[in-house]
């Protein structure tokens, strides 16, 4: 990571079921040794006690510790922020990132960003993307969607976000749960326009050597 201006990222990861998509994409974002600002809803801590075997402590400054351990991180690489903590970089215009990825998003928190609630440092962060103009990225992760739901992501898309359903392929014959969820957080890094070899691009070899 370069010391003089090292690319950054903002993820959020919430309560959806998928937290392997953000922690996947976390521990890729650190292989591409790009800085990651962090933040882990409290639900989502639940959610990854539930859906992983990872036993993340509580606090924002231990889950840094515990999570840059983890992924081999380099020293401030990963950088996580508790949900009021609003003195964050992520916090304003003027000290945000210029890409954010919510990863998985909660349709409840699909409504706090479509509406501009802020009640909590990731819905902020959101709303700082959206007023400056910068790329939000959300992958929401349920079924069936419902109107409001649906009225929520046209919303936000109008405004210029991308919404990354998380909702894997089947064309490269994936053999492993693993397999499909880098099938998502490769097409999240192809939209943040970072380098992975998860998958590879549409006519890029994908289907020629099954013929």
């Amino acid at each position: 990571m370069s010391q003089s201006d090292p690319r950054r990222i903002t993820l959020a990861i919430t309560g959806a079921s998928g937290a392997q998509y953000g922690l996947r994409l976390l521990q890729c974002l650190v292989a591409a040794d790009i800085q990651v600002m962090l933040m882990i809803s409290k639900a989502a801590q639940v959610v990854i006690a539930t859906e992983t075997d990872l036993a993340l402590p509580g606090r924002p400054d231990e889950q840094q510790v515990c999570l840059s351990q983890l992924y081999g991180a380099k020293s401030d690489q990963i950088r996580v922020f508790g949900r009021e903590q609003w003195m964050a970089p992520v916090a304003s215009g003027s000290g945000a990132p210029s890409s954010m990825v919510v990863c998985p998003c909660s349709t409840g928190c699909l409504s706090a960003i479509a509406t501009g609630a802020s009640n909590n440092l990731i819905e902020r962060a959101a709303d700082v993307a959206l007023k400056e103009r910068r790329q939000l990225i959300l992958v929401p992760r349920e079924a069936p969607y419902s109107e409001i739901h649906l009225e929520h992501m046209l919303k936000l898309t109008r405004m210029g976000v991308v919404v990354v359903p998380a909702s894997p392929g089947f064309y490269h014959r994936p053999q492993s749960v693993e397999d499909m969820v880098d099938f998502i957080v490769a097409r999240i890094l192809n939209q943040l326009g970072v380098e992975q070899t998860l998958l590879p691009r549409w006519g890029e070899g994908l289907l020629s050597s099954r013929d």
